[in-house]
Parts: structure tokens; sequence; C-alpha cells
């Protein structure tokens, strides 16, 4: 997966990509329209955080490129890819538990808290990109 050199762009296929984790200075996208919503991404080495419709829906320490990034009712799935390993948040329903799988494998299931936050730590250094589902 190559860097979003555009900060966001939607994919033929429904998907979306967006951040740029080789930016040194921050960097932001506001009011991108997509599937009806308007998402925001701001980016960089240290950061990466999208929004939509002014929501939080995800966040990566340090920053990430994320590819193919996909909403289901059942969860999301994407692909991210960074110069070191991410702890990642994402904004799925409250109190609910959700299958973690990454590259394939099973992690285990977690359950989000009241805001409806799930942090994934994800092993990026020296791997590449990364295939990430969380599932209901």
């Amino acid at each position: 997966m190559a860097v979003v050199e555009q900060l966001m762009c939607a994919g033929a296929d429904g998907t979306i990509s967006f951040g740029n984790h080789k930016l040194e200075s921050k960097a932001k996208l506001e009011d991108f329209e997509f599937n009806g919503d308007l998402w925001k991404v701001k980016t960089y080495k240290k950061m990466t955080k999208l929004e939509k419709n002014g929501l939080f829906v995800y966040e990566s320490v340090p920053g990430t490129s994320v590819g193919n990034f996909k909403e289901t009712e059942e969860g999301l799935a994407f692909d991210v890819e960074g110069d070191e390993d991410a702890q990642i948040t994402v904004g799925l329903s409250e109190e609910t538990v959700y299958q973690v799988i990454i590259n394939g494998e099973s992690v285990g299931a977690m359950k989000t808290n009241l805001s409806g936050k799930l942090n994934v730590g994800v092993e990026l250094a020296g791997d590449g990109e990364v295939n990430v589902k969380i599932l209901k």
C-alpha cells in the first residue's frame, strides 16, 4: 500500500484510504464527502485521526497510512501501514464485544467502553501492510 498523498481518497470498491505516516508536520483535510457523510483527517508521523460527521472514528499513535477502510454493521476492516508499532483506537458501538483479527489470526475478543472506543496494539515495524478486522 502506498502512502495516501492527497490525505484521503475514495476507492471504487466503497472503501476510503487516508493518512500519511511519512509527513514531518501536521496536515489535515476537512469536508471530504463520501457516501453522503463528511469526513475529516488529520495526519503526520506522530498521529493520524479520522472523524465522520464530527464524530470520532479512528486514531493511531504514532501516525499511520490506512487503506481499504470500510465500516459495516458488523464492524470495521482496513489495511494499516506505519514505520513503528502503533496503538490504534477506533469508535464502535458502546459496551459491545468484538473479535479482533490481525493478518487473519484472531487476537481475541475485546469489549468497547462506555463511549464505544476500542484500543488495539498493532505490530507494524518492518511488517509493511497489516490487515485488521474488528467484527461483532
